[in-house]
């Protein structure tokens, strides 16, 4: 959180800094950068996203926060001891950055509603999200959805066993947007691979304490061991503990479900018969944010590259897809593709990229006529 603060402290400011600049015979057009605003910004108990906004001020905005009950003390406590006397340092009024201090949902509908707003942020669980942004739309303030996610990671044809077992891995720490939500697998290589993704999965399992939940799309059980749907394991989940099957058959459609777990990792696996099959099931199903391929093959990757409708392409872990961690900028959110995306299709909203254009003409010749 101090290196994301750091970073906004050495990035010059970007406020009213030329785009482009066209040259006219007697007159020249410029596009410069302009604040939007003030930006309503509402979001899950994650402190280190509080401090990730300020870093709107660098393009000329103020923020005003609305955080979740359970991390409202911490952020209370960030804004009295760092962020106030940092504003008043700086020059700036207090007021350009202020935290909601009521727990109440309501306040953040009520900050939503408002149309002075030049942009309403949203980002926490979906249902939530989709409220918010609701209101937000009636209010007639262009909103930035962040909470439906669920990376998707296939293997091609071409696939590498252990960089392919280190993906699932390394996608599998904890549950946020860009965690893996759905494995493919091509026919040809399910034999070898099913098993160490399911090595994998019984790790993942150990590591967090928790056992897997495996669902599997109808058609591919196939390629899982009976054993795997007999045995009866405690899943870990927000409302308690539950006895149950650790693999269940699931549909097609359930390839556009979002598991969201808290103790045990739950994803979906389906075996599809080409490439060209799971970048046809990524576009029908999937919220079209993170996709990676794992192959060693050039045209493979190729044929990815070009097919799936998604803004983060990787070939290995899904979990790089971050503001910070990717791009040196602290991040308010990834921007869902369910509802679109405000500023670029990337996504990744940070505090330099919340800005408007302004175009400003200089008339040399006065007797310029059109």
């Amino acid at each position: 959180m101090v290196a994301g603060l750091r970073a906004w402290r050495d990035v010059a400011s970007a406020r009213d800094a030329c785009i482009e600049r066209i040259e006219h015979e007697g007159w020249t057009v410029e596009r410069r950068q302009a604040p939007l605003g003030v930006i309503g910004f509402v979001f899950e108990g994650r402190p280190n996203v509080f401090a990730d906004a300020t870093g709107v001020l660098r393009t000329g905005n103020a923020v005003v926060f609305r955080i979740g009950r359970d991390a409202l003390a911490t952020a209370i406590a960030i804004a009295e001891h760092a962020l106030v006397p940092s504003l008043a340092d700086a020059g700036l009024p207090e007021g350009a950055a202020q935290l909601l201090t009521s727990s109440s949902r309501a306040s953040g509908l009520a900050l939503f509603a408002d149309g002075r707003l030049g942009l309403a942020v949203a980002r926490g669980s979906g249902p939530a999200v989709a409220q918010l942004g609701s209101v937000a739309r009636q209010a007639g303030v262009p909103v930035s959805l962040h909470g439906t996610g669920g990376a998707w990671l296939v293997a091609g044809e071409g696939a590498e066993a252990e960089r392919f077992a280190a993906a699932v891995l390394h996608s599998l720490d904890r549950k946020v947007c860009n965690t893996l939500n759905v494995c493919c697998i091509v026919n040809s290589r399910a034999r070898d691979l099913v098993p160490r993704f399911l090595d994998v999965l019984d790790a993942v399992g150990e590591r967090l304490g928790a056992p897997a939940k495996l669902h599997v799309v109808a058609g591919s059980e196939v390629a899982v061991p009976l054993d795997w749907f007999d045995r009866v394991v405690g899943v870990v989940r927000a409302d308690g503990t539950t006895d149950e099957p650790q693999a269940a058959l699931t549909d097609v459609d359930g390839l556009g479900r979002e598991w969201e777990w808290d103790g045990s990792p739950e994803l979906t696996l389906v075996v599809v018969a080409s490439l060209d099959e799971a970048i046809e099931l990524f576009n029908r199903h999937s919220p079209r944010l993170v996709a990676s391929l794992l192959s060693s093959r050039a045209d493979e990757h190729e044929r990815f590259w070009a097919g799936v409708d998604a803004p983060f392409v990787g070939d290995g872990f899904t979990r790089w897809v971050d503001g910070q961690f990717a791009f040196d900028r602290p991040e308010l959110g990834l921007s869902s593709w369910e509802h679109g995306r405000l500023l670029a299709r990337g996504g990744v909203l940070s505090g330099d990229s919340i800005f408007t254009v302004r175009t400003r003409a200089r008339q040399t010749d006065p007797d310029l006529h059109r």
